[in-house]
């Protein structure tokens, strides 16, 4: 089962979380029928999604991280519900591009760097906070760690990771955001820089290990305490009275040209790809009802 786990170290001046994603991850690979490339790419943005949605402390809220950087799979999307559940889709699901020449996934050359990644958290109010920086490398994790180093102004480093068999399944999914608090003194800092650079990569120490070693390599010689953990899933909440909500909101003179064609039409949510079909009678009364 996937989870998310939190610790605080070095008397609370540092905070860590790591989550745990494969079953998560293939999930969205299977609704999407993802390429490798499309999935790791999508996989490392549900992971940064789960791990800053599980940090909001509205029980009702939302955040989701849209990334485009101008490269062949387009926007980048996923949203978390504030328990680390997520959704999430990437326009072209099918982009292929040559390795790199380290023999990993080009996820930065499929996403992008000509562009922005942009953070939306809703939290009930009239409108959405919305933070946004530049992307770095369009391999997700770096542009995330710019995200929350210059957008939310607090010193954090993100690593994220998706592991994809030969038969394209998910073997491994997750990532960590590990974060200073205000007081950290210089030698810390460097304590975790040196951890970081030393560490095992990610996936690997994920597929063998689990996330208890994450922490333990990340934050070795500092003592940690576990403070939080809970299960996460791929988890879309759309249903048919949404989707009603979402046609309504195209006016009622499209909806009455659509009922006057006297075909059925068919709503795909983009999340799941659950398909939800309409009437041209149910269509016709949509068009008469007063906006939602």
């Amino acid at each position: 089962m996937d989870k998310i786990i939190r610790a605080t170290a070095a008397d609370g001046f540092v905070k860590m979380a790591v989550v745990t994603a494969r079953d998560t991850v293939e999930r969205a690979r299977a609704v999407h029928d993802c390429s490798p490339t499309a999935a790791a790419a999508l996989g490392r943005t549900l992971c940064a999604a789960s791990l800053l949605g599980d940090a909001m402390k509205e029980d009702k809220g939302s955040l989701t991280i849209r990334i485009n950087g101008g490269g062949p799979i387009g926007s980048v999307v996923a949203v978390s519900d504030s328990g680390g559940n997520v959704r999430g889709y990437v326009e072209n699901p099918f982009v292929e591009l040559p390795l790199r020449s380290d023999g990993k996934l080009n996820v930065g050359g499929a996403v992008g760097r000509d562009g922005m990644v942009t953070v939306s958290r809703d939290i009930g109010l009239k409108e959405p906070y919305i933070g946004s920086t530049a992307l770095v490398s369009g391999e997700i994790a770096e542009d995330m760690t710019a995200y929350l180093t210059e957008s939310e102004q607090v010193p954090s480093a993100c690593a994220l990771g998706v592991l994809v068999g030969t038969d394209r399944s998910i073997k491994a999914a997750g990532g960590f955001i590990v974060q200073l608090m205000p007081g950290a003194d210089s030698a810390l800092i460097d304590k975790l820089e040196e951890n970081i650079f030393m560490m095992d990569q990610l996936t690997t120490i994920l597929d063998e290990d689990g996330a208890e070693a994450v922490f333990e390599q990340v934050l070795k010689g500092l003592e940690h305490h576990i403070v939080g953990e809970k299960e996460i899933e791929y988890r879309c909440y759309c249903s048919h009275d949404r989707v009603k909500d979402a046609l309504r909101s195209i006016g009622r003179e499209e909806l009455g040209h659509i009922a006057e064609e006297g075909k059925d039409i068919s709503v795909s949510c983009q999340f799941c790809d659950r398909v939800y079909s309409f009437t041209p009678d149910e269509i016709a009364s949509l068009a008469g009802e007063e906006p939602a």
